[in-house]
């Protein structure tokens, strides 16, 4: 079982927007309010995995990763129709594959093909979407021989429907180095976390978030150019506490604000044709997850 944790903490961190090491499923609800801009974001997301054994030391994951996303716009927008942009679906499987590499390396892979988009008639090939992930880890934190236990993950991630559409590099470096204190820096997460006992947990964290979606039923402007996706991307920072219960299961809520937005409408080549104003800085992010 212990070979078997790795692989967790590889692929199901590889879902950028709000992964988390070790979940095998989570619930969780994302909230943006307007503030002073013109749209607000609601996100319910739902995810699982399973993981297979191959042989000794290689495993497979499964996986479903369910978003419903909700815009709210002000009634104010008039160069656009808003409401057939008001609704997406996201779904992704999650396919991976780990390895050991030698004694201390561990080779992970994620091919992850799914369809983004408003739904208002049937999938089409132009909703397809699809992430890949490859990363390399080196886990010593359950080494006894270790002098500073840590973990360091090293790798790069692409996804077309997380906000950020191109490759972006994964580095994760992990370390306790106190009782009550650890640390985790990298992108898409950093954070620094202060144990307040077994089953609770306080963390300062920066991360990045967002989505990307096919429109269905092209968008006409005023300037009579087309909008075929919508683009949400986030960097948000702050404090994120976590309550264990149970034997695996964890609440957590994370009160955050946002650094840089950028909410924009895009052609068929993902250019920008429209920008979207997005300006509020409240972000909220709840949840329950099952983890090992």
């Amino acid at each position: 079982m212990k070979d078997k944790f790795p692989l967790f903490f590889l692929l199901l961190y590889g879902v950028l927007a709000c992964g988390q090491l070790s979940d095998l499923a989570r619930v969780e609800y994302t909230y943006l309010p307007k503030g002073t801009s013109n749209v607000g974001y609601h996100r319910v997301r739902g995810l699982f995995s399973y993981p297979v054994k191959i042989s000794e030391g290689n495993y497979l994951l499964l996986g479903l990763d369910y978003s419903n996303i909700e815009l709210s716009f002000d009634s104010s927008i008039d160069t656009f129709d808003t409401e057939v942009i008001q609704d997406f679906q996201l779904l992704d499987i999650n396919l991976g594959y780990t390895f050991k590499l030698n004694s201390d390396w561990r080779v992970g892979a994620r091919f992850t093909p799914g369809f983004s988009s408003n739904l208002v008639r049937n999938i089409s090939l132009d909703d397809a979407v699809f992430a890949a992930d490859l990363v390399f880890i080196k886990d010593k934190t359950k080494d006894t021989e270790a002098k500073k236990p840590f973990r360091l993950i090293l790798g790069i991630s692409y996804s077309q429907n997380r906000g950020f559409s191109y490759p972006i590099p994964f580095v994760s470096y992990y370390r306790k180095f106190h009782p009550k204190w650890s640390y985790n820096l990298g992108i898409p997460r950093t954070n620094l976390q202060f144990h307040i006992s077994r089953k609770s947990r306080v963390k300062l964290t920066a991360e990045l978030d967002g989505f990307t979606a096919n429109i269905q039923e092209p968008l006409l402007l005023e300037n009579d150019e087309i909008a075929e996706r919508i683009n949400l991307s986030l960097v948000v920072a702050g404090i994120r506490y976590e309550f264990k219960f149970g034997r695996n299961f964890e609440l957590f809520c994370t009160l955050a604000n946002v650094f840089f937005s950028n909410a924009e409408l895009q052609d068929s080549k993902n250019r920008r044709v429209i920008g979207i104003d997005k300006n509020s800085t409240a972000y909220l992010r709840t949840g329950l997850r099952f983890k090992i």
